[in-house]
């Protein structure tokens, strides 16, 4: 079932049921994703919805930093819910371990030297990971693992 038929199913669900949080969350959903397509003047594949997505959830977390800072913990709350209703359609979270590994591939694949290379690293990882990973946590750890010390030498074996 596509993403899009899942959202308008799951919102009439919603209604149903008379949860005004998830029918909201679900109409700022599809109204990003009609915002995608019109500006892309076609449908949408799954793989765009799922950057939509992860768009909103990039957001949402940021705004939950926002709040909390602020001292605003009843809207750290509302957005801390409203992610998750959105990670719900995202694919399953790879753990620590599995992030690592698919960016200590990506460093071996690109004989990546150091920091100077983190371009070429993330251009491999964040398409393998496709929404199953925070990209700001992916950042910092490709960003760790290419400093000096921090791993074994890729070129030894």
């Amino acid at each position: 079932m596509s993403l899009l038929k899942r959202f308008d199913d799951d919102l009439k669900e919603a209604l149903k049921a008379a949860d005004r949080g998830k029918v909201s969350i679900l109409r700022m959903v599809k109204a990003a994703v009609k915002n995608k397509q019109i500006e892309k003047g076609r449908e949408l594949t799954d793989d765009e919805v799922l950057s939509v997505l992860s768009s909103m959830v990039k957001q949402g977390r940021e705004s939950m930093e926002q709040f909390t800072a602020a001292g605003r913990i009843d809207l750290a709350g509302k957005e801390e819910r409203e992610v998750a209703i959105l990670q719900g359609y995202l694919p399953a979270q790879l753990t620590r371990e599995e992030i690592d590994g698919i960016i200590i591939e990506a460093v071996r694949e690109t004989s990546a030297g150091g920091p100077q290379d983190m371009g070429k690293v993330m251009r491999l990882v964040m398409p393998r990971l496709k929404g199953a990973a925070d990209g700001k946590y992916v950042n910092q750890r490709v960003r760790e693992l290419l400093e000096p010390g921090s791993r074994p030498n890729p070129h030894e074996s």
